[in-house]
């Protein structure tokens, strides 16, 4: 039974690394990172970075659950690959007692432990911030802190090659009855799932089911004394700063330590590929990006930052802001649609990607 999943980012190349561990003939394809990212004319991926939040609390109980699943993955995935993506530093959600109300309703329903933290406790276990004197927090010490989106990549590759998969290095513009079209020809398979974030439609040829939106992240470089000094920060949601995610320390591949502050104050719409590579090209928003400082200068007033740099990334979104993971036929299913929240948990989405393709031939994972 040949198997082809198409897009190898975070969904996808979990998907394989299920579908490969099953004993399936599974091949997966997409291009690589770019070379150049201002001037690539092909796909991109929302994956080319080295820190997103890996935590179990979320305002839904979904996200709670499916993170759960995946964090409990993380050291598996790791021994079969070799590679390391996760840094236990701790994560933390901060808020009104309304919004913190949702976090422990959550955790509650999947049995999730952490910390709670009223105003004095958040200041005197994290001094460096400074938070709104009203709210409080939920501070998860263990199994919590961040991931790098293209080592976790990297590690569902080479575990899904080490159990027989394969890995095609390849354009796709479009998939019809088994039939993958890419730049290098026609590939033929029985079952094809399709996990191609927000060239998802696009490769369908339908019409737009996913909201894909620009986002800016903005990099805050820092000396080894000043990452030293944040050595207890964590992994950081705050209700006060809408939609906008924070890491702690992490070292980058320039050798340069950075603390990044992701997401974005306002939702620009990118209506097609075109539009969507043109945002990857253009490397982010300058207002927006000093909108971000203003946040985390504010949040963290006594920060010492050496330079201020930016990046362009895309997130996608469905109507019902789930995950689409559904069979669009006999031989042919979808996974798509992390909606902002699909990093840290992209290996049990991409396992219930797989798991589509296994019910259709009587197999389970």
């Amino acid at each position: 039974m040949k198997v082809g999943v198409v897009g190898a980012g975070l969904m996808g190349s979990a998907a394989a690394r299920h579908l490969a561990k099953a004993g399936l003939d599974v091949t997966l394809i997409g291009p690589g990172e770019p070379e150049n990212k201002r001037t690539h004319q092909g796909t991109f991926g929302s994956h080319y970075d080295e820190g997103r939040i890996t935590r179990h609390n979320a305002l839904k109980p979904f996200w709670v659950e499916v993170s759960k699943a995946s964090i409990a993955r993380y050291s598996e995935i790791e021994a079969e690959s070799g590679i390391s993506f996760f840094t236990e530093t701790g994560a933390m959600m901060v808020g009104s007692d309304a919004w913190m109300a949702q976090v422990y309703a959550a955790a509650a329903q999947h049995g999730v432990e952490s910390h709670a933290l009223d105003a004095g406790g958040l200041a005197q276990t994290f001094p460096f911030f400074s938070f709104a004197p009203d709210h409080s927090g939920a501070y998860e010490r263990r199994r919590a802190g961040h991931v790098s989106p293209r080592r976790l990549v990297a590690a569902q590759q080479a575990a899904a090659l080490r159990y027989g998969g394969r890995r095609v290095v390849t354009e796709v513009q479009n998939v019809t009855d088994g039939r993958v079209q890419s730049s290098d020809g026609t590939l033929k398979f029985d079952h094809v799932l399709v996990a191609a974030g927000g060239w998802t439609d696009a490769i369908l040829g339908r019409a737009p089911h996913l909201d894909v939106y620009a986002r800016t992240v903005a990099f805050f470089e820092l000396s080894e004394a000043e990452a030293a000094r944040l050595k207890s920060m964590p992994s950081l949601v705050y209700e006060a700063l809408e939609d906008p995610y924070l890491l702690p320390p992490i070292r980058y591949p320039d050798g340069k330590i950075y603390i990044k502050l992701g997401g974005d104050p306002e939702d620009v719409r990118l209506d097609g590929p075109g539009a969507v590579g043109d945002w990857f090209r253009a490397g982010g928003n300058a207002q927006v990006r000093d909108r971000l400082e203003e946040m985390i200068r504010t949040l963290m007033p006594s920060l010492k930052i050496d330079s201020v740099s930016m990046d362009a990334c895309v997130t996608s979104w469905t109507a019902d802001r789930l995950p689409e993971i559904r069979a669009l036929g006999d031989r042919l299913a979808v996974c798509t649609g992390g909606n902002g929240a699909g990093a840290k948990c992209s290996d049990e989405l991409g396992r219930r990607g797989a798991a589509l393709i296994l019910e259709k031939i009587g197999e389970t994972v």
